[in-house]
């Protein structure tokens, strides 16, 4: 349940914030918003507002109409180039940069807004995406060659222009670098995010709804080794019992107020 010895939420935070020698920063949908990224559904729009999120995020999907997805994607890559990090990106790293290696950010989000706010602020945090790149591109399947020590693996970065773009020698086709329905985490990055749950002095879950796993289990774990955990985020999550305080706003209003300038 969550701990209700605070009367002063925001002083007592930002002392744990000043005196921790670990954060692990777990970031969702929220994070972005106030950037004007639409969330997974707010995208499905014009031609894509009737369909199941099945046919959009999913190797079936995909390989049932592969323009059709490629195309989607390619609509909210544009919208992510476009958008620019809010307060809440600014705030996270410039924390980071004041306080070199304190910070681990895990964020579910596939845009690259935490990765354009470190570059700004100076190198300080680990960033996980735990859901990979919209901006990135991989080969929908393994490639080919790749076992062949005679011959050059197939290159992204060689595919012919297409709607998807496809390898010239194999006809392999590029997809989007995210995680879809029915896959799983890089085992590297979910490492990663566990080991950093369980270290940290204090967790911060900003902007998700707790509803996808394992993501949502971050923050159990990390109170469970001892961490204090606090949500933010505009509306009730599905892991608010997780937390000993949940503040009620978004990341770019209540971001600022607890770690500038600390």
């Amino acid at each position: 349940m969550r701990d209700r010895r605070y009367a002063h939420p925001f002083r007592d935070l930002r002392a744990k914030l000043q005196d921790a020698t670990s954060v692990c920063v777990l970031t969702g949908a929220g994070m972005s918003a106030e950037s004007g990224i639409p969330t997974f559904r707010d995208a499905q729009t014009g031609l894509w507002a009737n369909l199941d999120p099945m046919q959009l995020a999913s190797e079936e999907g995909f390989r049932a109409d592969p323009q059709r997805v490629w195309d989607w994607y390619q609509m909210r890559r544009d919208g992510v180039r476009q958008a620019e990090p809010n307060a809440g990106h600014v705030a996270l790293a410039r924390y980071a940069a004041r306080h070199p290696g304190r910070m681990t950010i895990l964020t579910q989000n596939v845009d690259d807004l935490h990765q354009r706010a470190a570059a700004r602020a100076g190198e300080g945090a680990r960033i996980v995406a735990l859901h990979g790149s919209i901006l990135a591109d991989r080969w929908l399947d393994a490639c080919p060659r790749g076992e062949d020590l005679m011959r050059r693996p197939c290159e992204p970065a060689r595919a012919e222009p297409g709607r998807p773009p496809r390898c010239p020698d194999c006809g392999n086709r590029l997809r989007p670098g995210v995680v879809w329905f029915g896959e799983s985490l890089d085992y590297r990055d979910l490492t990663a995010a566990e080991e950093a749950a369980s270290a940290c002095d204090v967790m911060l879950v900003v902007g998700t709804s707790g509803s996808v796993w394992p993501a949502a289990g971050l923050a159990a774990r990390a109170r469970h080794a001892g961490a204090h955990v606090v949500i933010l985020n505009t509306q009730a999550s599905e892991i608010d019992d997780e937390a000993h305080i949940v503040l009620t706003g978004s990341a770019a209003t209540l971001l600022p107020r607890l770690l500038d300038p600390l």
